[in-house]
């Protein structure tokens, strides 16, 4: 039995950064605040809301992934990034006019009103950063949907889908901050 060295494994390192899709985890920042304006209820905004992420939909990320498995180089490392930096409370203010233009604004008037800055969580990275050109340049990938229409395709689907999300929300999660302690509702 021959043994190859490590380098010639076909392992492979894909990193993303954070991603947007249907039935992703109410804990998130997207579902979370998509839910909570739903039923009006607060939308957390940690600390002043200024970390910054790489957003992805995650089809364009699986895309990228086959991609990489039928023309990536067996031991490269690839990132998969959208080039669409956008800080967390401007993904919560874009959520809200998306919501908005969808359905009336919270009594009346905007969804932004239910922005509420709390304090931030212990170790809560500043930024995300994706470099994606060697992805780009290689394997000539590039997402497909820009970050407001992967948004507006996820906020579709939590508002028809709501026989998903309402017992995890009701029974699991409640909605409450991360870091505070989660009371059941079962």
């Amino acid at each position: 039995m021959t043994s190859q060295p490590p380098s010639a494994l076909p392992a492979e390192a894909r990193r993303a950064d954070t991603k947007t899709s249907a039935a992703s985890s109410p804990r998130k920042l997207i579902p979370l605040t998509i839910i909570n304006t739903i039923e009006e209820k607060p939308l957390p905004v940690y600390g002043t809301g200024l970390n910054v992420r790489d957003w992805v939909h995650v089809e364009d990320h699986a895309r990228a992934l086959e991609l990489v498995v039928r023309h990536g180089r067996p031991g490269e490392s690839d990132n998969i990034g959208a080039r669409a930096e956008r800080s967390n409370v401007a993904v919560v203010e874009r959520i809200c006019d998306l919501l908005d233009g969808r359905r009336p604004g919270v009594l009346g008037g905007s969804s932004r009103d239910l922005m509420t800055f709390v304090p931030d969580r212990p170790g809560h990275d500043r930024r995300y950063a994706i470099d994606p050109s060697k992805i780009e340049r290689e394997l000539g990938w590039k997402p497909r949907l820009g970050f407001d229409d992967g948004l507006s395709m996820t906020l579709d689907w939590y508002l028809t889908n709501r026989w998903w999300w309402e017992p995890i929300r009701h029974q699991r999660y409640s909605g409450t901050r991360l870091g505070e302690r989660q009371r059941r509702l079962a």
